[in-house]
């Protein structure tokens, strides 16, 4: 067999690898709570004492207000879209074009996707890696899964992961217990919360929060996310 060959073999026998273990990694956390999360661990790595606070709450234990705030923030389309949001994805790249900041288009599921499944660098191979993870989590999970994997590893501060940790370090008090104007304070220190805190909000973020609770009520209220809790 001819080197050509013999590499085409084993890159086919990796790739197909690839795609088997990636399948099982998505159904295993279908159905047990990532324990932790490669956003997680290279944060942890990259710092020097770095506390990584999170406790896992499932979603019925949490307040409703919760969900619908960060898809208010986030993703207003989230329940509706098939893990992209293609005239968002258009109108970033349009923007990004022409201005020097750059305006991002991730949905929920693929920010999902690129913290739970890859590394935040920013090469094509990671992109198309993270809209491959997308298609798998909307069709391995479904939304319900997604948004409950979401609201519990969500970075809210710093080493601060997930909704329940934030409750606690925040306001004293479980996600259950969280109100609808607390958990808009929470989405509105995205995507940056380490800039903007919750703890000291600004400004900028008060004038955020009040927005996202005019759009969740725009969006129906707790209406929109009840038959994740019938």
């Amino acid at each position: 067999m001819s080197l050509i060959k013999k590499t085409f073999k084993y890159l086919a026998f990796a790739f197909i690898g690839f795609l088997l273990f990636s399948f099982l990694w998505v159904v295993l956390y279908k159905f047990i709570n990532p324990p932790v999360t490669t956003m997680m661990l290279y944060n942890y790595f990259q710092q020097d004492e770095y506390e990584i606070k999170q406790e896992w709450r499932d979603l019925e234990d949490i307040n409703k207000s919760v969900p619908l705030a960060f898809i208010a923030a986030e993703d207003q389309l989230f329940i509706w879209h098939s893990g992209f949001d293609i005239d968002a994805i258009k109108k970033a790249y349009e923007y990004n074009q022409k201005g020097k900041n750059t305006l991002g288009a991730s949905t929920i599921s693929q920010q999902v996707a690129k913290n739970v499944f890859l590394l935040p660098n920013r090469s094509f191979i990671r992109k198309g890696l993270e809209a491959y993870f997308t298609v798998l989590i909307e069709a391995v999970w479904g939304k319900r899964r997604i948004i409950e994997v979401y609201v519990n590893i969500v970075e809210l501060g710093e080493g601060i992961y997930g909704v329940e940790a934030a409750a606690h370090e925040f306001f004293e008090i479980n996600a259950d217990e969280l109100h609808l104007s607390e958990s808009a304070l929470m989405a509105a220190v995205l995507p940056n919360p380490i800039l903007y805190q919750i703890g000291a909000p600004s400004t900028k973020v008060f004038r955020k929060k009040n927005w996202i609770i005019k759009q969740m009520k725009n969006l129906g209220g707790e209406q929109l996310v009840q038959h994740w809790y019938d």
